[in-house]
């Protein structure tokens, strides 16, 4: 499956790209983006869970595809969908199993691949591209937030990783404008870095303006109720607590080596400018485009390039305001506790992360207060001890810790066999 160097067409590179999590929302814009740009990219591999397999077989007979990845056991299946829709079409190669996607992932080491998979699932899928030298264009923050010193360990070039979710991809585009204008890493080869800040802006979630009194009954319907985005159930939960931005903040001291304290969150209910950076002189470079994620998408595909009309642009000729407005961190303290976690140790993150998903789990089913979700997450994260130099093992099993200890504290039901022991709790 290895693939061939880039070929040449007109004045640009022919990319290969492989996409883990195709049929998903950032996959399918991804394809989007290659289909409205023909000529620039050649997709060479896709893989999906396997619920949507008309999605993935029109996928793969548009783009030809050779290799696609199944955690689900349906080939079966994907080949009679592919038969039925599109007569003709070749079978393509088809791997299946939990780590299908990490053994595509790890098979294209030309390619650009970009994880739009959810979850800690798309950890292994990351290194796999790190390992083998792939350019990863990464849309799964749980790949840093959890695993973070893995991540790092993992790359074997620098500006190996570019970033796809909107807040990072602005960062990016805004350090470009540096010294060394490469965009993607902070540190200065003397050791004196120019950037003074990093301001990441969040949309202020449905519950912007209220007081912790006020949201002591929130309902799941208000809290699904986001005011700019629309997104899948507990991303839209984690934006109304803010957690979603504290993982962000993890994940931008990750990729860009900036000191949490100096990663300063602001609320920009407009969603027009994406992030920002303030840099040493005072000078403040900001990123500001429509709320589209194509664009930091198409970014992550092409990388340092730009495509063209990706997205139509900001008028400049109708009146318009953008507002800032700091975070109210007492009435939402996620930001805060994302903070200390990752200023704690490599494996406090993952902690905050895995209890994360179950909390909001309980919050939507009734079982837990939406207060409750960051209260207990607090709870969690100060019960754990944190591992100096974790290796994938560790990991997986502060998650799994953390997984019984929310499940316990929210009131589910536990798995057979209660928590793991290896000293991850206290």
């Amino acid at each position: 499956m290895a693939a061939s160097r880039a070929d040449r067409v007109g004045n640009a590179a022919l990319r290969d790209v492989v996409i883990l999590g195709s049929t998903g929302s950032v996959g399918t814009q991804a394809l989007d983006v290659i289909d409205s740009h023909p000529g620039r990219f050649r997709v060479r591999a896709l893989t999906a869970s396997g619920a949507h397999l008309d999605l993935l077989a029109d996928q793969i007979a548009a783009h030809d595809v050779g290799v696609v990845g199944l955690a689900l056991d349906r080939a079966s299946a994907l080949v009679r969908a592919l038969h039925s829709r599109h007569p003709g079409v070749p079978d393509p190669e088809i791997l299946m199993g939990e780590d299908a996607s990490t053994r595509v992932s790890g098979s294209f080491p030309q390619a650009v691949v970009l994880n739009a998979i959810t979850g800690a699932v798309g950890l292994e899928p990351t290194l796999a591209a790190l390992t083998v030298g792939s350019t990863l264009a990464l849309a799964n923050k749980e790949s840093l937030v959890v695993g973070g010193a893995l991540v790092h360990r993992a790359m074997v070039r620098p500006g190996q990783i570019v970033p796809v979710d909107s807040e990072h991809s602005a960062i990016a585009q805004a350090l470009a404008s540096g010294r060394h204008g490469r965009g993607l890493t902070c540190p200065d080869p003397t050791g004196h870095s120019e950037v003074a800040d990093l301001v990441l802006t969040a949309s202020g979630g449905p519950f912007r303006g209220r007081t912790r009194a006020e949201l002591a009954d929130v309902t799941v319907e208000e809290a699904l109720a986001h005011p700019t985005w629309n997104m899948g159930p507990v991303v839209t939960i984690n934006s109304s607590t803010l957690v979603n931005k504290g993982l962000e903040l993890i994940e931008a001291h990750l990729l860009f080596d900036i000191a949490p304290e100096h990663i300063i969150p602001v609320v920009h209910p407009q969603s027009i400018v994406h992030s920002m950076v303030t840099w040493r002189d005072g000078a403040t470079t900001a990123q500001a485009s429509p709320p589209d994620m194509r664009l930091p998408i198409a970014l992550g595909l092409s990388w340092p390039e730009r495509l063209d009309h990706v997205e139509e642009p900001l008028r400049w000729d109708i009146e318009q305001t953008w507002t800032f407005e700091p975070v109210d961190e007492v009435t939402f303290p996620a930001i805060g506790l994302a903070r200390s976690a990752v200023s704690a140790s490599p494996t406090h993150p993952a902690v905050l992360n895995a209890a994360n998903e179950v909390l909001v789990e309980a919050f939507l089913t009734g079982r837990l207060p939406w207060l409750g979700i960051v209260d207990t997450l607090r709870e969690i994260i100060e019960d754990h001890e944190g591992i100096a130099d974790p290796d994938l093992a560790d990991v997986e099993g502060v998650e799994d810790w953390a997984r019984v200890r929310a499940r316990e504290l929210a009131g589910l039901d536990v798995a057979p066999g209660g928590a793991p022991s290896g000293g991850v709790g206290r």
